[in-house]
């Protein structure tokens, strides 16, 4: 479950985040082979020794800076307000409605692309995906209160996770926030399409 973040956490994390977004800028504007570590820290304002703190290659700090979730506050508040009766798929289904903002949803697609040109980024992704799918069923999992059987949890967050890939490398004709319907006629918007996929969770198919 999300806590409170220290002081200290939160300037480590703005730190991390600044480095992240400086990387991922440069390799949308230059490409993976146009800028080093040492660009980033130069546009970031840190050091190398900084940024060898928080990351182990430029390739992890662009697949962070897409994965980072910064309505987090938000998400929170709205936990913290839970009634404890709510039902795990429903928590899933209002989380996912918070998460998939238009900026993030947009940053993910640019991460999916520029890694279809470079492969070196794809194990980064990979990674970062599977800590927030952990994260979210941890989150599950605490607020469930023991309440379902072991796996349930597991089962709904890689369900719901599976259904939200084909979205970022566009194997499915679904809208997304910010997109006119003039530019794909045919495709269904993001909303209809989450709440057919949670449907189908909750009626069967």
């Amino acid at each position: 479950m999300m806590n409170k973040l220290s002081l200290r956490d939160i300037k480590r994390e703005a730190t991390a985040n600044a480095l992240a977004d400086a990387a991922f800028a440069l390799a949308l504007e230059k490409g993976m082979d146009g800028f080093v570590v040492e660009d980033v820290v130069q546009r970031a304002g840190y050091s190398r020794r900084t940024f060898a703190n928080h990351y182990s290659c430029k390739e992890e700090a662009i697949a962070t800076a897409a994965l980072i979730f910064k309505g987090a506050d938000e998400v929170a508040d709205w936990i913290a307000g839970l009634n404890e009766d709510i039902p795990p798929l429903e928590i899933l289904y209002h989380l996912m409605k918070l998460q998939l903002t238009a900026e993030h949803f947009l940053k993910l697609q640019q991460l999916v692309s520029l890694s279809k040109q470079y492969p070196s980024l794809e194990p980064y992704i990979l990674s970062g995906l599977r800590r927030l799918q952990i994260s979210a069923q941890e989150t599950l999992h605490d607020l469930s209160h023991g309440r379902y059987p072991e796996g349930y949890t597991h089962l709904l967050v890689g369900a719901v996770y599976g259904a939200v890939l084909p979205l970022l490398d566009g194997s499915l004709n679904v809208l997304l926030p910010g997109q006119s319907a003039a530019e794909t006629p045919e495709a269904v918007t993001l909303d209809h399409y989450l709440d057919t996929m949670f449907d189908y969770l909750r009626n069967g198919f």
